[in-house]
């Protein structure tokens, strides 16, 4: 048998490579992202974390202790220009500084984001001081996360939570209710944009029709991390529809 010659190719991110830390019950955020990313010259490498069927602040903070192996399980022979963990309450909860710590110890990644964090900087790269809040969790959960927004000098103006503990159930409420519901939230008070939190949620197929119908910008956890890795990662792609954040927000 003749051994094959062959030549080495560069590697397919060569404008990017990302990699996404997703929760072991999130059914919700790969799909959304992959329609999100460039895929011209951007490589997605995607790994899971164990995380619970039940979202509680002790379920949260057990990810700590999973997340060095868990983005050990991504690919050690590319380099990452950005790693996202896709998890809201889970970072906000465990601490963005410490989250980005661990995954970076892992995988030496240059950068290293979650929705809470991009988030905060969707909302200064498009101006947003008053934030109407919608969330699926329970009050335990969302306590924190308003005062992480509230530290970064956020004020929310209205609040509204599903109140649904369970991630499967999570999963499944509608598109249609998530709309009706950034409605409701928009309706209760003045703000510069609505924030559908959590990953989980299947928002993306709406904030187009809900920026219409309130006139301000909507932002999701997923359309936000996305965005937030796309920029670290040089990346200035638009992606239509997908909201004002794409249509007009950069990095500051």
């Amino acid at each position: 048998m003749n051994r094959l010659s062959y030549d080495l190719a560069a590697p397919i991110g060569c404008r990017a490579t990302l990699g996404l830390i997703a929760l072991q019950t999130d059914e919700t955020i790969e799909p959304e992202v992959s329609g999100i990313f460039p895929r011209d010259g951007v490589a997605t490498y995607v790994t899971r974390i164990p995380s619970g069927a039940e979202v509680t602040p002790d379920t949260l903070r057990e990810m700590e202790a999973a997340l060095p192996a868990s983005a050990g399980l991504l690919p050690c022979s590319v380099d990452f220009d950005v790693i996202g963990y896709g998890c809201t309450s889970g970072a906000t909860l465990i601490g963005p500084d410490r989250v980005a710590d661990l995954v970076k110890t892992a995988t030496g990644a240059r950068h290293v984001t979650n929705p809470i964090t991009a988030v905060i900087a969707a909302c200064r790269a498009l101006n947003v001081r008053r934030l109407g809040f919608i969330t699926p969790y329970v009050a335990e959960v969302s306590a924190p996360m308003r005062a992480t927004l509230e530290a970064a000098g956020i004020e929310i103006a209205s609040f509204a939570s599903f109140e649904e503990p369970e991630e499967a159930k999570v999963a499944r409420i509608s598109p249609q209710s998530i709309r009706a519901a950034i409605s409701d939230v928009a309706a209760a008070a003045e703000s510069d944009a609505v924030f559908v939190s959590c990953t989980n949620l299947h928002a993306l197929p709406i904030i187009a029709g809900a920026e219409a119908e309130i006139a301000r910008p909507v932002i999701s956890s997923n359309q936000a991390l996305a965005w937030h890795m796309m920029r670290l990662a040089g990346l200035s792609d638009n992606v239509p529809g997908c909201g004002a954040l794409y249509d007009r927000a950069s990095l500051h």
